[in-house]
């Protein structure tokens, strides 16, 4: 699917060891636009160089047959067992290296941050993520959680994800915890 004129592809990007989720839109002006998604997976009795390496030449068809501009990559949070968060965090490399050696831009979001910027609560559900994905993109169904996690990654940053760093402040100031 070609790129709108005056639009710009984001891919989004759910990293996981055993599943990564992806997922593409467009955004013309604020008008988001679904065009694709879906997971990459990985054989968990393979080594672990094998599953990066089946990452990141997943997600380089991905990015050689979608075209995207820009890249959203969930960033990993802190697990009960910090051998599973070093795992995922070496899914994440595989997955900003797929980005950067396609010479694309790479924009990290926490979990919260996408909760909050596609939900409007940071502790929401994965059914209410799932749910708001579908809404905001008008979908005909319920995105898998990895895709609608991707998804939602990408509505994140195509939504400008950066709090007050996406807003022109200049001459502004805080006052009471507003700008104004």
């Amino acid at each position: 699917m070609p790129i709108p004129a005056g639009g710009t592809r984001i891919l989004g990007i759910d990293p996981g060891l055993r599943i990564t989720g992806y997922g593409l839109i467009d955004r013309v002006g604020q008008a988001l636009t679904y065009v694709g998604s879906g997971r990459i997976t990985t054989d968990e009795k393979t080594d672990l160089p094998e599953r990066l390496r089946t990452i990141l030449a997943g997600l380089h068809e991905v990015i050689d047959q979608g075209s995207p501009m820009q890249v959203a990559v969930e960033k990993v949070f802190v697990n009960v067992n910090p051998q599973s968060t070093l795992l995922l965090g070496q899914a994440r490399g595989a997955a900003i290296c797929a980005a950067v050696l396609r010479d694309l831009p790479v924009a990290e979001y926490t979990a919260l941050q996408v909760k909050q910027a596609v939900v409007g609560n940071g502790h929401a559900k994965k059914e209410q993520v799932q749910e708001m994905v579908k809404r905001l993109l008008r979908l005909p169904g319920v995105p898998s959680p990895d895709a609608a996690d991707a998804l939602a990654c990408a509505i994140c940053h195509a939504h400008g994800g950066l709090g007050l760093g996406g807003l022109p402040t200049a001459g502004l100031r805080m006052r009471g915890g507003r700008l104004g």
